[in-house]
């Protein structure tokens, strides 16, 4: 059975829905993107399955963070680089995937000149939070 629910406090103002396609289309066309197996997934009966979209525009930066689960990160437009306590940077470009690890304090900045654009998916337990402060 799928449940939808709210996100929850975890991301504060976000509503996520059910989007619909407005025309019948045949087969979908599947591009492998990243392909990585990841240690620290939950293994409950219940798991969350999350997709999020974000924007940081030019000097943004996250807060330092942490989290609970692995997070991947696909940059769709501009270059987003991720700072990882005791690991050099990882620069992400448009077309790349990254995945950050589970437990590892970091923070991710747009050092570029135009938007950067991701679509950051994962796996984590029912209502546990997006990130930890670190």
């Amino acid at each position: 059975m799928l449940e939808t629910r709210p996100v929850g406090a975890a991301i504060a103002g976000l509503d996520v829905g059910v989007t619909t396609s407005a025309e019948a289309r045949g087969m979908a066309q599947l591009t492998p993107l990243h392909r990585e197996v990841v240690a620290g997934m939950p293994m409950l009966e219940r798991q969350e399955i999350r997709v999020l979209f974000a924007t940081l525009q030019p000097g943004d930066r996250t807060p330092r963070h942490s989290h609970r689960h692995p997070v991947t990160v696909y940059v769709v437009e501009g270059e987003f680089t991720l700072e990882y306590e005791g690991l050099p940077p990882v620069r992400v470009g448009a077309g790349e995937v990254t995945i950050e690890p589970a437990h590892v304090p970091m923070t991710g900045y747009n050092r570029g000149e135009a938007p950067a654009r991701m679509v950051i998916y994962f796996a984590c337990a029912p209502d546990e939070p997006f990130a930890d402060p670190a």
